[in-house]
This record gives structure tokens, sequence and C-alpha cells, in this order.
């Protein structure tokens, strides 16, 4: 049979072993990237297998070799800027290694909840989890162990799994005292959240580094001037508009997040306030529209933390990936000044 005879149909994988004149076994353990073939044999099984326009199927090979492939990636919130460009990251460099990501997007009505990871979601469907900057419950990680799923989160530490994340402490010290440096005394902080957020830590984190700076520089923290949101810049905007139509306002405002600097700057525009020049505004982030948008920030590498996290897992699963760490990663954070960011009007 000609090649073109055998391109009418579609190959097997009993096509590429005759042709290549080894066993269906070695074919498969060749494809799969596993031990015991010959760097000969797989080059040659590889050569076959391209010139037949053989594709293994998943179900098939899921059903050999106890590996779907596929990793679930566990969000808290799928609409943040910060979370997709997290799952974009994942999925590429899984791509890069034959493995793909299945979703699950926890986020429930309310911004304070959200729904548990369940044994439906990961049984016989995903090798592995990152959870992205998400704490799990003892019953969440009990169904992870049960499952024997090997873990890694993004952020939000889990009990005794590598973790991938930023100095939330440090990000939020450099944007505080990037303000003091100016001579703001007068300072502002938006993204505290309720107590059960479903991603309380890093803002708790951001909260805690904030007022650190202000009590280390002697600066009166006001309490009306720290305010609560939900992290974006919508929210932002209406929870700083009362504060920034007071005739008792802040000269700066330190923001958890930069969407919800927008947001703050969207209100002072609103109240007919000039940034920076009535209103400094710095963020943490560097989110895609910062650079456009002029806003001073803490620039975090969003794109990197899923990187190392997908990279880390895959080693985990047993692929071969470049870099060495397993257990925890500490990605660094940059201090970017931008046009929203100034001295203290001369009045203050």
């Amino acid at each position: 049979m000609t090649a073109p005879d055998r391109r009418r149909r579609m190959s097997t994988i009993t096509d590429v072993a005759r042709e290549a004149g080894v066993s269906v076994a070695t074919v498969s353990r060749a494809l799969r990237g596993l031990d015991r073939v010959s760097p000969r044999t797989r080059e040659r099984v590889f050569k076959v297998a391209t010139e037949l326009d053989y594709v293994a199927s998943p179900t098939a090979t899921s059903l050999a070799s106890g590996r779907t492939q596929v990793v679930g990636v566990v969000a808290p919130f799928l609409t943040r800027w910060f979370f997709a460009t997290l799952v974009s990251s994942i999925e590429k460099t899984l791509r890069q290694h034959g493995h793909h990501v299945l979703l699950f997007d926890l986020e429930d009505d309310t911004y304070d909840q959200r729904l548990p990871l369940s044994q439906n979601m990961l049984w016989k469907r995903v090798d592995g989890v990152i959870t992205l900057n998400l704490p799990l419950t003892v019953q969440e990680l009990e169904l992870v162990d049960r499952l024997g799923l090997p873990l890694v989160a993004i952020g939000t530490p889990v009990a005794d799994r590598p973790n991938v994340r930023i100095d939330e402490d440090l990000a939020m010290r450099t944007a505080t005292e990037h303000l003091v440096s100016l001579g703001h005394e007068r300072i502002a902080y938006i993204g505290t959240v309720p107590s059960n957020a479903a991603h309380i830590q890093t803002p708790q984190a951001r909260l805690d580094a904030f007022r650190d700076v202000m009590r280390a520089h002697g600066l009166q923290e006001h309490p009306d001037w720290i305010l609560e949101s939900d992290w974006t810049a919508d929210s932002a905007a209406s929870d700083t508009r009362t504060l920034l139509a007071s005739a008792d306002r802040p000269t700066a405002l330190a923001a958890a997040s930069d969407e919800m600097a927008m947001g703050a700057m969207a209100a002072a525009r609103a109240e007919g306030l000039r940034v920076p020049e009535d209103l400094s505004v710095i963020g943490v982030d560097d989110h895609v529209l910062s650079n456009v948008l002029g806003l001073t920030t803490v620039r975090q590498d969003v794109a990197a933390q899923g990187r190392e996290a997908a990279e880390i897992l895959l080693r985990a699963l047993g692929v071969d990936t470049p870099g060495g760490s397993t257990s925890a990663v500490v990605v660094p954070t940059e201090l970017i000044v931008r046009a929203s960011t100034a001295p203290p009007p001369p009045s203050t």
C-alpha cells in the first residue's frame, strides 16, 4: 500500500508498528515519551507516525497510562485580569509538553463566597491541580490527597504543597513607601474585604503592610480612609467617591490592586480632582492597561508565576522541564513610577 493510499483512511497504532517494524507496545511507549525505548527506535517511530499522519487517541492513551494529560486549574474568579493572565500562561506552558488545562471557576453569586471543589470535578479527569490564590478547606485538601493528585498553589499557600507567589508584604510596603518618600502624610487605602472572602489572605497581607509603613513613619491612620472594595474598577470608583468629595480628603491613595487604582482615578476625575496634582494614586500588579493610563504601580510578573507553577507540576508528573525547584518560588516585584504620583499640593 502506497503512502497516498494509506492516507485515504485514518492510520492506527497497528499501522505505525507494522511500518516501523516494532510492537504496538513499543509504539505506545515511544509516543508517550516513556523509558525502555532506544533513541534510534523512538526516532523511527516518530518518523513513521508523522508519515502516516497518526494521531493517538486521547481516550486510549488515558486508559493505557492512567493519565489524562490534563491539569485542573482552580480559580475563585475568572473575570479578573490577574486570573485570566495566570490561566493563559499555565495553558501555554502545559501545551508545550502535551498537557492541557481543565478550568474550574468557583465564583459564586456573591464576592465573599465560592463554590466547593468536588470529587466529580477531579476524579479521572485530571492528573494534577493548580490553585490560583485560593485557600482550600480541610475537606478539599483531603479530597485531593485521596485522589493522589499533586498540587501546586499560586499565591495563597496550601499546606505542605509547592507554592509560587510574590512577597505580598514587600509589594505593598514598596507602594506605600513610594508615597511617603514623595512627602505624603495623608494617605488613604482601598482594598479591604470581608473576613470570609474567597481570597482573604492577599488583601489582608497588603492591608497589614500598609499599616506597618504608616506606623513606622509615625503617620496617622484615618479609619474612614481605609476602604472596602470587591477589587474591581467599577466598585472602587463607587467606593472612593464619598471620600474624594469630602473637604477633608487625602493627598494620596494606595490601592491594593491596579484595577482599584484605576477606579479611584476615575472617581477623582469625576470629582474634578487632578491626578497627580490633587491626588496621587498607586496600585499593585502592573495591569495590562496600567502603562496606557500612566498608573504608578508595583509590578508583579503574573505570567512568570503561571509558568513556574506549571513547570513544577509537570515535574511532579514525571515530565522533564527546565528549572529545578519543586517546593517554593518567590517571584520578584518592582516599583514602576509613572504619571499618577507626585509630591502633595503645596497647600497641604
